[in-house]
């Protein structure tokens, strides 16, 4: 598959869906633990330059929405990890950066957990920009009905490593949940047929 040109650089403030696959017929998580240590990886580098809205990790890909932080909280983070480092690589390279620290690190470990070699993921990560508040919701909507698109389960509310159960729970999570719940409204709003995702524009899929 060609790259693309990328027009969709992140920006402060921007809400962004990304996502990736595994390479060939490789899977991303073999065992539960797999997406325990992907989710905690995501929590310990990326949270520190956006805000996560909802997610949804497939045994072969994944789906984030997330939110980049303001122009001043990313350049704090780059100066406490690149202290005295005069040359500022961009917004969109700054929060790149925790991205593939985190990908990278992943594939090495998943790599020698299960012997094998060479790249996990495909060669760049796909990202599109939330453009509209309507394509905002739905979105919410598509991410968490991914395993039910794919045949996995039945219900959104059984698959687990989704946010789905984060959204409605009350239990501390890394999810910021608030905003995605102002937005859809009570929980059948989410929670509905799969009529309501197969209207949702499907460019993304895998």
């Amino acid at each position: 598959m060609a790259r693309p040109p990328f027009t969709d650089l992140f920006q402060p403030g921007r809400f962004y869906h990304i996502y990736n696959h595994a390479v060939g017929m490789e899977n991303l998580f073999r065992r539960r633990d797999n997406y325990c240590y992907f989710l905690n990886r995501f929590r310990d580098y990326v949270t520190d330059v956006c805000h996560c809205f909802a997610y949804c990790l497939m045994p072969n890909h994944f789906h984030f929405l997330i939110r980049v932080k303001e122009k001043a909280e990313i350049e704090r983070f780059w100066a406490g990890y690149k202290p005295g480092y005069t040359d500022h690589p961009g917004h969109h390279h700054i929060v790149m950066n925790p991205f593939s620290r985190m990908l990278n690190g992943y594939t090495q470990a998943y790599n020698k957990m299960f012997n094998r070699k060479g790249a996990l993921f495909l060669d760049y990560m796909r990202r599109k920009q939330v453009s509209s508040q309507a394509y905002l919701i739905n979105l919410v909507s598509y991410i968490h009905y991914n395993p039910v698109h794919h045949g996995i389960c039945c219900d959104i509310a059984d698959w687990e490593f989704s946010s789905y159960r984060s959204l409605f729970s009350a239990s501390p999570t890394h999810i910021a949940r608030d905003a995605p719940l102002e937005l859809i409204g009570p929980v059948d709003r989410l929670h509905k047929t799969n009529r309501h995702y197969a209207g949702l524009n499907t460019e993304f899929e895998f």
